[in-house]
């Protein structure tokens, strides 16, 4: 016996190692709202649900559209309607079958719910049909080119009919979906749980058994904890930090250029809160958009590692309008302009994430905006919080960032459009809103482009939202993590990741 207790613990060390190794440990920035699909509005929610939740179909690394729960689609020649054929043999994590029944409740209760923030990005649809059991067809009363993009995104996620009948308002609580891994507990600003679904349609491309989700606001304490060992994987790594990173042979990182933007969103009709020069008048928010030295802010907050913008779409994109190209900074003209409007001294309370990154570009455009004489003051916000002020109407202005969407309409009409969920601020211009319409009944590019144009021509006159960057997604990861590809949406997918020391 005294021989064999040695034996014996060590094969339990053997064991419990790589029991305890299967773990993921991933550190994000904020800790996410609600993981309802149809409710969700941050984007540290969409990279938890990413794991959890499939959706229609997916995009690739270069931003195409690619087959996810849907195999295949074809689009009526009218444009009025898209017919989905749907993958055989999935399952929700409840055992529920995915079939053509739970992709027409899942629309519908996109559609329905009264708190959805999906309605404005799939109001297009007049009527969701299952054919038969692998067979959808959604309709629509006018053709909507992004129709199909959104279904790549929260609007495409498919959740199980019996769980939501169920749970209710709790469903974002404790999601049922079908993607590969299924939710096992939350702790709020703790972490979120998930384990692997072993009866996950792709499960031979899923190796990681279990993934922790961590919200860390500072980036420098997320980075820390990665170099520790107790993070095997970051997300928004600080640009200050890419150079230890890199240098460390226990480190790796992925980066990829996103499709979405950091700016500040003025609320210019949301409430009592928007009586304020810079709710009330454009030629303020304009001098605020004229003290920022874009080019001196990136290098200083970003170590130079992101794109300057002034518009939804990075410079590079189709859909950049160069005619408009980034303002240089005009101290002498936001001047004029203070006075133009008749306003002394303004003064703009600016909600901020409490990430110690934003705080210190928000401290950058503080410095600036005092140059010309407008007093920013900042209030750091729990990120949460933020986002529920914003959506109540109790602030002035929000530093805040949109991740990006591959069709132009969603990184616009989401948050601009006259009456949409998404829109804090209460931004309405008829114009805007008859161009962005004009974009949607047609999938000819150069025509969608001619309209967002004139878009983008009355957004930087009007500039209820003043564009900064356009983010470049910076990953920090174990050296032993192999196989991570990064995605344009920014979003965590953890197919065919694994741990090339047989940590799985």
């Amino acid at each position: 016996m005294r021989r064999l207790l040695p034996m014996l613990l060590c094969l339990l060390a053997i064991l419990a190692g790589p029991a305890a190794a299967q773990t993921l440990r991933i550190g994000l920035q904020e800790d996410p709202d609600t993981l309802d699909g149809a409710k969700n509005w941050s984007f540290v929610g969409r990279v938890v649900m990413t794991s959890i939740c499939d959706k229609l179909i997916d995009i690739a690394p270069d931003g195409s559209i690619v087959p996810m729960l849907a195999t295949s689609w074809e689009t009526a020649a009218d444009g009025k309607a898209i017919t989905f054929k749907l993958r055989p043999g999935v399952r929700f994590h409840d055992g529920e079958p995915f079939d053509a029944a739970a992709v027409k409740f899942s629309l519908d209760r996109a559609l329905t719910l009264p708190d959805s923030r999906r309605k404005s990005e799939i109001s297009a649809i007049t009527k969701v049909d299952a054919i038969d059991p692998l067979t959808v067809r959604v309709e629509m009363a006018t053709p909507f080119s992004p129709l199909l993009a959104q279904f790549a995104d929260r609007a495409g996620i498919m959740v199980s009919p019996k769980a939501a009948q169920a749970l209710g308002d709790q469903f974002g609580n404790k999601p049922v979906c079908a993607g590969p891994y299924r939710f096992v507990e939350r702790v709020p600003q703790d972490r979120i749980v998930l384990e692997r679904f072993p009866d996950y349609w792709d499960k031979d491309h899923t190796f990681i058994q279990k993934v922790v989700f961590m919200p860390m606001p500072d980036a420098t304490v997320r980075f820390a904890n990665l170099r520790a060992g107790q993070l095997d994987m970051i997300e928004r790594i600080a640009p200050t930090d890419l150079d230890s990173l890199r240098n460390s042979p226990k480190l790796a990182s992925a980066s990829i250029t996103g499709l979405g933007y950091q700016g500040i969103t003025f609320n210019v009709a949301n409430g009592a809160r928007a009586d304020n020069p810079f709710g009330k008048d454009k030629r303020v928010r304009a001098a605020l958009d004229l003290a920022i030295d874009r080019t001196v802010l990136n290098e200083v907050a970003n170590n130079g590692a992101f794109k300057v913008g002034n518009q939804p779409q990075p410079p590079g994109s189709f859909y950049y309008n160069q005619e408009l190209p980034v303002p240089g900074r005009d101290v002498e003209r936001a001047k004029a302009l203070l006075k133009e409007a008749g306003v002394t001294n303004p003064t703009l309370t600016l909600l901020v994430p409490n990430a110690d990154a934003d705080r210190q570009a928000a401290e950058i455009i503080q410095s600036m905006a005092k140059e010309v004489g407008i007093d920013v003051k900042i209030e750091l916000t729990e990120f949460i919080t933020m986002l529920q002020r914003a959506r109540e109407g109790t602030f002035d202005a929000d530093y805040v960032g949109w991740s990006g969407r591959i069709d132009p309409d969603a990184n616009i009409h989401t948050l601009l459009g006259c009456k949409v969920p998404g829109n804090d601020g209460h931004y309405c211009n008829p114009e805007v809103d008859r161009l962005l319409q004009e974009a949607r009944l047609t999938s000819d590019r150069a025509a969608r482009k001619r309209a967002y144009d004139g878009v983008m021509r009355v957004l930087l006159d009007e500039r209820p939202i003043i564009y900064l960057w356009h983010q470049t997604w910076i990953w920090g990861l174990n050296a032993d993590l192999k196989g991570y590809v990064p995605y344009p949406d920014g979003l965590i997918r953890l197919r065919d990741v694994k741990y090339s020391n047989g940590r799985m």
